[in-house]
């Protein structure tokens, strides 16, 4: 009986963020894949995240610092610390470093954060790991809305690796 009230509060936990996120107003950007080469210019870096060993929730976003966008994670600002005027270059060493905090990191994956106008705003760097770890080799759910001048940032782990995380190893089975 427990196990199905926690079970069925998990759920509801997991259908009430993913409605919070799909309902916030604001334009959602779209992300695709990037390389290394086409990054130039200067930006504020966002290292999300690593705040204790084997933290999942751990990002690097750069904002470009040129365009009418600001970056700005939806979390108490403890998550995250930022550095202004960083040059790509710099900024790919410095997060190449950060990323590398979870003992199964395997590489990381860089995308662009496209504008509402076809634009790039900005790049997420994220780690992906060994998948026989939790799974999958991506664990992250980065969703990006644009509110005036911003691009607020929802962060969290994809369901199937939160419910593992939480003890259940993504199963509903009874005991």
């Amino acid at each position: 009986m427990l196990k199905n009230v926690k079970t069925a509060c998990n759920v509801f936990f997991l259908l009430l963020a993913s409605l919070s996120i799909s309902c916030v107003p604001g334009i959602r950007l779209d992300t695709q894949g990037a390389q290394h080469s086409e990054v130039t210019g200067k930006y504020r870096v966002i290292f999300y995240g690593c705040n204790f060993l084997n933290d999942l929730e751990t990002i690097v976003l750069l904002d470009k610092e040129d365009d009418n966008y600001l970056f700005e994670p939806y979390a108490p600002e403890f998550k995250y610390r930022e550095k202004k005027g960083m040059d790509a270059a710099t900024a790919f060493a410095e997060a190449e470093n950060f990323l590398q905090c979870n003992a199964s990191f395997s590489r990381t994956q860089l995308r662009k954060i496209i504008g509402h106008d076809g634009g790039i705003v900005g790049y997420e760097l994220r780690p992906l790991y060994a998948p026989f770890t939790y799974g999958v080799d991506d664990v992250l759910d980065a969703n990006y809305v644009v509110r005036g001048d911003k691009v607020v940032i929802f962060i969290r782990l994809v369901p199937s690796v939160e419910r593992m995380l939480q003890g259940d190893g993504g199963r509903d089975i009874e005991k």
